[in-house]
Order: structure tokens, then C-alpha cells, then sequence
């Protein structure tokens, strides 16, 4: 079939034949069209509007907790490391959108494990479920660990060591607002260890996403982050890397080909919020940092691959010193009909190329 359509609506059209009474399966859209009713989507702008007024004040220096910017998904992970618009029957994917929860398929778990920097590894577990015809939960917990790590005094003199660790565990609920719209909330607890210090914080995301079956578009916003610690770690309050994004996600024509734009950090116009070598960021430089691009090709209905550029990465690690493959990434999967399984190549860190991979099983029975 030359035209691409998205894998879980090819199942939405095969279930709908077999019977119109068939419970909620995987398909967003074919959930969204069986509901036939419409919830004032005011209301869920009305949660958003406090976000923005939050985030406009939000500037990334001195931020803690800085792991939550970390993608979970290696499908993400391929496209970029940022996507929050990409339609797929995914939970990890829900991690940086809860409004696509609602397209993930019933009694779903799902693993993700990448390499960081050297000697640092992080991992992610996420379960969601659906509730009634309009709704789904999930709970996911995430984590970063660094290894041990020597712990001196002001002198220099070695003491001993002590393992780094951040936590987030948080919980997600979405709600198909009508037709085409859903929205979502995330609700994190999040903890960070080192050696003799610790801190606490509590912290929310939201998004809205609009899809279109008949045209395979999807828009999505999201407000991530918004919160503040509990307990410092210091003297000082440090503020979350809170962040603001717009995602677009489209297939072309016939062709088997699904591209994907996103805007990333839209409250930071600044040169001092980005790393840089002691230049000073040009207007039009700072406006391409804002850009995540990612494109894949959908080889059939179990197998995709996927590239991505993102253009902030790729400007910071040159910066670095690291221009090899700097803002680069790449990588693939296989979607089955209860077993999914992706691997992506990106790179964060100056000391050694990072590999995403995630595994996903559903439990719902036919």
C-alpha cells in the first residue's frame, strides 16, 4: 500500500470491520471517532495559560534536576531527542507528551535503558491503561545513576566514595477532549542524591495534541517541568529546567515518509543560555537552536527507521570540542502486535556516544 498510514491505524481499520462493538483498542483515532462527544477544550486551555505565565519567567542557568531533558524513547532518541508529536502505539513516547497516552495500547509495559557519559547510564519503566472509552492512566519511574565517584575535602585529600543517583517517579493521566484533540498531565516526584547533599522537588507536565487521521497531521504544545524543590540542596532555591514546546508531525503524500518538527526551549532567546566558547550568540543563531528535525522511513507495518538533527546539541558539542556527529542521530525498530523493541545512536556528552534502547510487551488479550 503506497500510501503511509500509521501502523495502529491500519489496526484501527481491520478491528473496525470485524465489529462496531469491538472494546477500545490501540488506535487513538478510532477511539476519538467512536466517541462522539466533546469536552470544552477551554478547559484544558485554562491549565495551560498558568503554565505559560510560569515559563516565561523560566531561564535554564542554574536549573537542577537537569536529567528530566533526557529522552526516555529511543524512537525519540533516533529523531532528534525531541518529539512530542509522534503518533504511535509507544508509552515512552508519552514521557515527554502525556496527551499521547491516549494512543497507547491497553495494559502496556514498557523498559528503556540508555548510556550516558562515561561510567553513567540511565533507565526508565512506564505501565498504562485505559479507563472506559475516553481515558488512560499510567505510572512510569526513571532514573540516572554515575557510577561512584571519589569524594574529597577542600584540600584535596580522597575520603572516601558515594554513587550519584536523580529519581523521578510520576504518574499520567489523558483524556480525549473530542475528535481530534487530547490533553494530558504528568505528576513528578522527583529526587536527586550526592554524597552528603540531597533535594526534593515536585513538578507537573501538561500537553494538549491535535490529530488528524484523514491527512496523517499531528500538532501537540507541552509545558514541561513546572514546579519547584521541597528541599534544596543548599541555602539557595534552585529553579527546574522548565521548558516550553510545539511539535508538528506529518506524512508525505504517498511516499513512505513521516517528517517531524519541534521547537524546543521557547522561553530561552538569551546567549547566556546556551553553552558557548566566550562568542556571543548571534539573533538568527539563537532562533536555529530551537529546531529538532527528524525524519523516517516506514519500511512496512513492523519495521521503521528513523534520523534526526538537533541543531542545539550539534552548535554545543562543536563548541565542546566534539564536532564528530555532533547533533546527529539515527536509529530503528520493530513494532509486532504485542512485542515492540527500538535502538537509536545519538550523542550528549563529549566522553563517549550514547545507545537508547526500549522494550515494550502488551498484556490485552484479543
Amino acid at each position: 500500500m503506497n500510501r503511509i498510514i500509521v501502523r495502529i491505524m491500519k489496526i484501527k481499520e481491520e478491528r473496525r470491520k470485524d465489529s462496531a462493538s469491538v472494546k477500545r483498542t490501540e488506535s487513538r483515532p478510532f477511539v476519538r471517532n467512536r466517541c462522539g462527544w466533546r469536552l470544552p477544550s477551554f478547559v484544558f486551555s485554562c491549565l495551560l495559560l498558568p503554565a505559560f505565565a510560569f515559563l516565561a519567567r523560566a531561564q535554564e542557568s542554574g536549573t537542577v534536576f537537569n536529567f528530566l531533558n533526557l529522552p526516555v524513547s529511543s524512537h525519540s532518541t533516533a529523531l532528534g531527542g525531541k518529539n512530542i508529536s509522534l503518533i504511535e502505539d509507544d508509552i515512552s513516547l508519552a514521557l515527554q507528551n502525556p496527551a499521547l497516552l491516549t494512543g497507547v495500547s491497553d495494559k502496556t509495559i514498557g523498559f528503556s535503558f540508555m548510556t550516558y557519559m562515561q561510567g553513567c547510564n540511565t533507565g526508565a519503566a512506564a505501565y498504562g491503561q485505559q479507563v472506559g472509552t475516553r481515558g488512560n492512566w499510567g505510572v512510569h519511574a526513571r532514573f540516572v545513576g554515575y557510577g561512584s565517584v571519589k569524594e574529597t575535602l577542600l584540600t584535596g585529600e580522597e575520603v572516601g566514595t558515594f554513587r550519584p543517583l536523580d529519581l523521578c517517579i510520576a504518574g499520567q493521566y489523558s483524556h480525549l477532549l473530542s475528535t481530534h484533540w487530547a490533553g494530558g498531565v504528568t505528576a513528578k516526584f522527583i529526587y536527586s542524591h550526592y554524597g552528603p547533599f540531597s533535594s526534593v522537588a515536585l513538578a507537573a507536565d501538561l500537553g494538549l495534541n491535535y490529530y488528524n487521521e484523514d491527512i496523517d497531521f499531528s500538532f501537540s504544545i507541552a509545558a514541561r517541568n513546572l514546579g519547584g524543590q521541597v528541599k534544596r540542596f543548599g541555602n539557595s532555591r534552585d529553579p527546574l529546567p522548565a521548558d516550553l514546546e510545539i511539535g508538528i508531525t506529518k506524512s508525505l503524500g504517498h511516499a513512505p515518509i513521516r517528517v517531524s518538527l519541534t521547537m524546543v526551549d521557547l522561553t530561552r532567546w538569551t546567549s547566556k543560555d546556551y553553552f558557548t566558547t566566550g562568542k556571543k550568540l548571534k539573533g538568527g543563531s539563537i532562533f536555529i537552536n530551537h529546531f529538532v528535525l527528524g525524519a523516517e522511513w516506514i519500511i512496512s507495518r513492523k519495521f521503521y527507521v528513523g534520523l534526526g538533527y538537533n541543531f542545539r546539541r550539534g552548535y554545543e558539542m562543536t563548541a565542546a570540542g566534539s564536532s564528530h556527529a555532533a547533533g546527529l542521530s539515527f536509529g530503528g525498530g520493530v513494532n509486532l502486535k504485542r512485542f515492540k523493541l527500538g535502538i537509536a545512536y545519538a550523542k550528549y556528552h563529549v566522553s563517549a556516544p550514547t545507545l537508547a534502547f526500549t522494550l515494550a510487551y502488551n498484556f490485552q488479550k484479543d
